[in-house]
């Protein structure tokens, strides 16, 4: 196994670049904000001056890369992700290897955080492991033995755009109904502001522990929801282990506990004292470690 690899989470806001040993662990870090309407020319110059800078005198013979989807992990090119603005058709593999001559893999960033959880994290030491990260938006990984799961366009585990409503509340560019519209961070902001709640996902949070009835209901709702899409889940590819991340488990004490009794009773009667729901172990750094990861 290589010693040193670079793992590069591209997000919409925040470009990470980090030194990884095998053991998963980050020796140099860097974070800038990445920009994206300045385009990808521009990013990958900051990708290449970031690499240089944490790699310093380690010998690191590839790069991964985790990023916003739809992409193609096979042909390294970021489709159209709808928080990278202006990017369409991106060979960003291309770009990138030709700029620092290290070979570069890159991947769907739910898949990077799942493989990062699933190796050194909280789903570590179970053969099957599905991510699912809630947050501003909804997305999910799913790992066999240690490897991504990515389908055969690369959309495996593109849970946000689930349909969970048949024609119900629509979000983006995603199906009415999606998952994603109905209960990530995002959507309980939408819904809270609708019936006169302000000041974000955290906010409906805090209300509904200080008991409002109103946060409470929507939060109930957005776990209903959650709860399908894991059941649906479930049934399909019966996991060993779900594992949650992503920003709405700040708030674990209330979404773990009421979630995993709303998804057993949506299962078949013989898996409902099997199903494992846990956190995430790794918090923000899962991304940029799934990252480097993914080349191994």
């Amino acid at each position: 196994m290589r010693d040193y690899t670079i793992g590069i989470d591209l997000g919409g806001t925040n470009l990470r670049v980090a030194l990884v040993d095998k053991n998963g662990t980050i020796l140099q870090e860097l974070e800038r904000s990445t920009e994206p309407e300045k385009g990808p020319e521009f990013v990958v110059r900051n990708m290449v001056e970031m690499i240089q800078s944490v790699k310093g005198d380690h010998q690191v013979d590839s790069v991964g890369i985790g990023s916003p989807g739809p992409l193609n992990p096979r042909t390294g090119v970021i489709i159209e992700p709808p928080n990278l603005t202006g990017w369409s058709n991106v060979p960003i593999v291309e770009m990138l290897q030709k700029a620092i001559n290290i070979p570069v893999t890159l991947d769907n960033d739910a898949n990077a955080a799942a493989l990062a959880e699933a190796t050194i994290g909280a789903g570590a030491g179970h053969e099957s492991v599905f991510y699912i990260t809630v947050s501003t938006g909804i997305g999910g990984g799913y790992i066999i033995e240690n490897k991504v799961v990515q389908g055969a366009q690369g959309y495996a585990g593109e849970i946000g755009n689930m349909i969970v409503v048949p024609n119900g509340r629509k979000h983006s560019n995603l199906n009415p109904g999606a998952l994603e519209a109905l209960s990530s961070g995002t959507a309980i902001a939408h819904i809270a502001e609708e019936k006169g709640i302000t000041g974000g996902t955290a906010e409906v949070f805090r209300l509904a522990e200080e008991g409002n009835d109103v946060a409470r209901e929507i939060i109930d709702e957005a776990l209903t929801y959650l709860a399908i899409g894991i059941a649906n889940l479930t049934h399909a590819v019966n996991p060993d282990v779900f594992v949650l991340g992503g920003g709405v488990m700040k708030s674990e004490k209330q979404v773990l506990e009421p979630l995993r009794e709303k998804v057993k009773n949506l299962l078949y009667p013989g898996l409902r004292d099997s199903i494992k729901i846990v956190p995430a172990g790794l918090g923000s750094k899962a991304g940029v470690v799934g990252a480097a990861l993914l080349p191994r």
